[in-house]
């Protein structure tokens, strides 16, 4: 292996998804961004959901926008719908692991508040189950995605569809783009 070639491969690869994400992305985040300030200042809440590496990406964005992200201020009500072990194995004993998500938005979600899946694929039936609970829930289903989007195309307005195939250079973006909706989110509510 060259180590060096590999390293400088990365960074480039990196770089190019970072610059077309760039060029695409800023009319589908500044919608996420209007739809998730229009319901925290309604008094809503938002939940995130997602498999894997990005259940963890959801947690770190919910942290962030609860406690913290830039300065201490008031809280922004968020949860990550991947953290409580006992609503998650009795979900997927009783019923099925499809159900997890719409299970909990079933129970937790209400009108005018705004469900954040993210998935690199977009496949997974319970992310799709989830957002279609939303949907019949008059919940905002809106997502971070690639891989052209599967099922989330469908789903999710708004869609922040990172254009890449590379499952590792998706999760990069989203969590940068996580990031950029805790700033925005403080900014926009007046919060810093």
């Amino acid at each position: 292996m060259d180590l060096d070639a590999f390293y400088a491969s990365e960074f480039d690869e990196h770089q190019g998804v970072l610059n077309d994400t760039r060029a695409v992305l800023a009319e589908p985040f500044s919608r996420l961004i209007e739809v998730c300030t229009d319901a925290i200042r309604a008094g809503n809440k938002l939940m995130l959901f997602g498999n894997g590496g990005s259940a963890g990406d959801c947690q770190h964005i919910a942290t962030e926008l609860a406690v913290r992200y830039i300065t201490d201020r008031d809280p922004i009500a968020a949860i990550a719908l991947t953290t409580d072990t006992s609503m998650l194995t009795a979900i997927a004993n009783d019923w099925t692991f499809d159900d997890l998500f719409a299970r909990q938005v079933e129970a937790l979600g209400r009108p005018g508040d705004v469900v954040l899946a993210i998935s690199t694929s977009g496949k997974s039936e319970n992310i799709l189950r989830g957002l279609k609970m939303a949907r019949d829930k008059d919940i905002i289903a809106a997502g971070f995605g690639g891989k052209g989007g599967g099922g989330m195309v469908d789903l999710c307005d708004p869609l922040v569809l990172v254009p890449s195939d590379i499952t590792a250079r998706i999760q990069e973006m989203h969590i940068l783009l996580g990031h950029m909706l805790c700033g925005a989110l403080e900014q926009k509510l007046g919060l810093v």
